[in-house]
C-alpha cells in the first residue's frame, strides 16, 4: 500500500479533494475519498428574495454551465406558480440548452480531459504526412452516419473540416516543439508526459489530437453565439420568468431578434454539427478504440450499478413539473433509475421517476453524515426541507489552512449526500445515454428520433469496439465517450429546434412571454415548485418555497452532488469514490489513470489525490499545479 498525495489536479473547475489507498501490487485502489473544500452558500444569497429574481443569482453558482442554473431555476419558479411558457420561449430554452451542452461537451474534451489522453511531447514524434494520412483514415472509419429532423438547411457544404496536409501538419509540429524545447510549457505544464499511458496511441494520433486541441481554441467560442442573440450576452444570458427576453420581429432590423440574427444563429448551430461530426466524434472514438483494445476498461463504478436522471427537452410548452405534463413532453425521457447494467441489459433493472417521485421524501433526500453541514437530528431531509448549516469540523489532522488527512470517520466535505431511495448513484451523459438504451431496447418506452439516434450510436460504437455495450459503457472511455455522442444528439436538437421556432414565426406567432402570473398579487400565498434539467453534467435540481411573495427555502442539488458527494455508511461510495476504487494504477507517484477517471465525470470542482500505505504514511507530494512553488 502506498499513499500520493497530488494537489490541485488542475484542467477541471472549482475545489475538490480526493483521497485514495492504492494496493501497489495490484494498482488497486481500495478506498477514496471525495471532498468538496469550498462552501458554496448561493442557497441563503437568494433567501428572502423575490423568486422573479432567483435564475439571475443562481445562475453564478457556475461559470462554466453558465445557463444550466438559471434555466432549472426558472422552472422551479414556473412550476410553484403555475407558468406555462410561451412555444417560442420553450424552442428558445432548448436550443439555449443544448447549445451550452455541445459547447460544454466539446470544451471538456479539448481543453480539459484530451491531455488526459495524448501528449504534446509524443506529437513531436509523429510524421506530418503519416499524420495527414491518418486524418483521412479517421474520417473514413469513425465518422457516425446518424442525424435528426431537418426542415432548413442552408449549408452548400461543411464549412469546418479538419485540415488533412502533411504542410499543416508539419506546421503545428514545428510550434508544439518550440514551446517543449523552450521548457516554458505554458498550458502544457504540470503534468507526467514520461507515463507509459502516452505511448498506448502512435505519435500520429498525439500530433492530429493536439492540433484539433488548438483549432478548437479558437471555434469553441462561436458555439455559443444563439446564448448571446437570445440571451443577450454569454456566459450568464439573460432570461425571464414566464418565457425569455427576447422580442421577436421580422420587420424591425433593430429587433434582438429578427431574420438577421436567426441567421447568424443558423450558422452557429450548422457549425457545430460540422466541429461535433468532423472533429469531436471522430477523434474520440479513434483514441478510445485504441484504448479499450488495449484493456482501458475500467473506472466505470457506481455506472455499472446504479444511474439515474430526469429528462430534459420538452417537445412543447407544459403546464408543470409537479403535476406530471413534464414529463409527457420530452424527447429525451431518461427519467429513471436503471441498476446492473454492468451485467447486461436482460439483468439490469429498471425504476420509474415519475412527478409524485420528486415531492416524496423516502424517494429522493439528502444526508449531511459525512459533510461539513448539520441536519436537525442528522435526519436525511428532502430538498424542499433542506437547510444550510455550515459546520466546518476541519481535517483529522492538520489545521484549517493546513490538511494533513482527512476524517474519513467524520465529516470530510462541503458537499451534501443525495441518495435515491437510500442509495447512491451516478448521473450525467452516461448515466442517461445507460438508461434510454436500456428503456428502448426493453420497449418501455418507443423511442422519439433524439432516442433513437441514442440507441443506433451505442450500437454502431459497439461494431467497432467488438464489445456489447454493458462492457465499454461503464468505463471511463465510456463516460468520455458518451459526451460526444450526446454532443451530435443536441447539435441535430439544436437544428431541430430552430426549424420548429421559424415555423412558429412564420405562422405568425411571436409571443416569448407569458406575463399574466408576473404580479405577485396573483400568486398563491405560499407554494412550492421544482425545477428539473440535465444539465452537461448530469441530472440537476432547483427546489424553491415561496411564501408572501418572497424565497422561504432553497435548494440546489446539481450534478456533482451527486457525483461527488462523500460517503453514506449505510449507502457506499458516491461515483466519483466508486470510479476511483475501480481505476488500476500503475505508477503510484503519477497516477494519471485517477486523474483520468475524476475528469471523465467534468468535475465542476478542483481536486487533489491522496494514496496511502497500510500504516497512513504519507511518502510523496506531487504537484501538477505549474505555478506551485512549495
Amino acid at each position: 500500500m502506498k499513499r500520493v498525495v497530488v494537489d490541485p489536479v488542475t484542467r477541471i473547475e472549482g475545489h475538490l479533494r480526493v483521497e485514495i489507498k492504492v494496493d501497489e501490487a495490484s494498482g488497486k485502489v481500495q478506498d477514496a475519498l471525495s471532498s468538496g473544500t469550498a462552501w458554496r452558500g448561493i442557497e441563503l444569497v437568494v433567501k428572502d428574495r423575490d423568486p422573479r429574481d432567483a435564475w439571475a443569482f443562481v445562475q453564478r453558482i457556475c461559470g462554466v454551465c453558465t445557463t444550466a442554473h438559471a434555466l432549472s431555476s426558472l422552472r422551479a419558479v414556473e412550476d410553484a406558480l403555475s407558468i406555462e411558457i410561451p412555444k417560442n420561449a420553450n424552442y428558445i430554452r432548448n436550443i439555449m440548452a443544448a447549445t451550452q451542452n455541445v459547447h460544454d461537451h466539446l470544451v471538456h474534451f479539448y481543453h480539459l480531459h484530451a491531455l488526459d489522453w495524448v501528449s504534446p511531447v509524443e506529437a513531436l514524434k509523429a510524421d506530418p504526412a503519416a499524420t495527414a494520412a491518418l486524418q483521412n483514415t479517421v474520417l473514413e472509419k469513425y465518422q457516425l452516419p446518424v442525424t435528426g429532423p431537418q426542415d432548413f438547411n442552408f449549408d452548400a457544404y461543411p464549412k469546418d473540416f479538419p485540415k488533412a496536409t502533411s504542410t499543416y501538419f508539419a506546421a503545428v509540429r514545428d510550434k508544439v516543439k518550440k514551446i517543449v524545447e523552450s521548457g516554458q510549457l505554458g498550458i502544457f505544464a504540470g503534468h507526467y508526459w514520461d507515463h507509459p499511458d502516452y505511448t498506448v496511441l502512435p505519435p500520429e494520433v498525439h500530433l492530429m489530437a493536439v492540433a484539433h486541441y488548438l483549432n478548437m481554441l479558437d471555434r469553441q467560442r462561436e458555439i455559443v453565439v444563439p446564448h448571446v442573440v437570445f440571451g443577450g450576452k454569454n456566459p450568464h444570458p439573460h432570461y425571464i420568468v414566464g418565457g425569455m427576453p427576447c422580442s421577436i420581429s421580422m420587420n424591425d432590423m433593430n429587433a434582438p431578434v429578427n431574420s438577421e440574427r436567426l441567421a447568424l444563429v443558423d450558422q452557429s448551430v450548422s457549425m457545430a454539427l460540422d466541429l461535433v461530426n468532423y472533429f469531436y466524434l471522430p477523434d474520440i472514438l479513434a483514441i478510445g478504440d485504441i484504448f479499450v483494445k488495449n484493456g482501458f476498461v475500467d473506472g466505470g463504478g457506481l455506472a455499472k450499478e446504479r444511474v439515474m436522471g430526469f429528462g430534459d427537452f420538452p417537445d412543447e410548452p407544459y403546464s408543470g413539473i409537479a403535476n406530471g405534463d413534464f414529463h409527457k413532453k420530452l424527447l429525451l425521457r431518461c427519467n429513471g433509475v436503471v441498476e446492473n447494467f454492468g451485467k447486461g441489459i436482460e439483468s439490469a433493472s429498471y425504476f420509474d421517476l415519475e412527478a409524485k417521485d420528486f415531492s416524496d421524501p423516502a424517494v429522493i433526500n439528502e444526508g449531511v453524515e459525512h459533510s461539513w453541514y448539520s441536519y436537525p437530528e442528522n435526519k436525511n431531509l428532502h430538498p424542499w426541507d433542506g437547510v444550510t448549516n455550515p459546520q466546518f469540523t476541519g481535517p483529522k489532522e492538520g489545521d484549517k489552512t493546513d490538511w494533513k488527512y482527512l476524517d474519513e470517520e467524520g465529516k470530510y466535505s462541503w458537499i451534501k449526500t443525495p441518495k435515491w431511495r437510500g442509495k447512491m448513484t451516478e448521473v450525467g451523459p452516461l448515466a442517461r445515454y445507460i438508461i434510454i438504451y436500456t428503456k428502448v431496447k426493453r420497449g418501455i418506452i418507443q423511442p422519439t428520433w433524439a432516442e433513437k439516434m441514442i440507441v443506433d450510436q451505442i450500437e454502431a460504437v459497439s461494431k467497432v469496439l467488438n464489445l456489447p455495450p454493458e462492457v465499454w459503457l461503464p468505463t471511463t472511455v465510456g463516460r468520455t465517450a458518451t459526451r460526444a455522442l450526446e454532443a451530435q444528439v443536441f447539435a441535430n436538437m439544436n437544428k431541430y429546434f430552430l426549424d420548429k421556432l421559424i415555423a412558429n414565426i412564420k405562422n405568425g406567432d411571436t409571443a416569448t412571454a407569458n406575463l399574466d402570473k408576473w404580479e405577485p398579487e396573483s400568486w398563491p400565498k405560499e407554494s412550492k415548485g421544482v425545477g428539473l434539467h440535465e444539465a452537461p453534467r448530469g441530472a440537476l435540481s432547483h427546489w424553491v418555497v415561496i411564501k408572501d411573495g418572497k424565497i422561504a427555502n432553497y435548494q440546489a442539488v446539481v450534478p456533482t452532488t451527486w457525483n461527488a458527494c462523500p460517503r453514506d455508511d449505510q449507502a457506499g461510495h458516491g461515483a466519483y469514490e466508486a470510479c476511483m476504487m475501480d481505476t488500476k494504477v500503475k505508477i503510484a507517484d503519477k497516477p494519471l489513470e485517477v486523474l483520468r477517471g475524476v475528469r471523465s465525470f467534468d468535475p465542476c470542482i478542483a481536486c487533489s489525490t491522496h494514496l496511502y500505505n497500510a500504516s497512513g504514511k504519507e511518502v510523496s507530494v506531487v504537484n501538477t499545479d505549474p505555478y506551485f512553488k512549495g
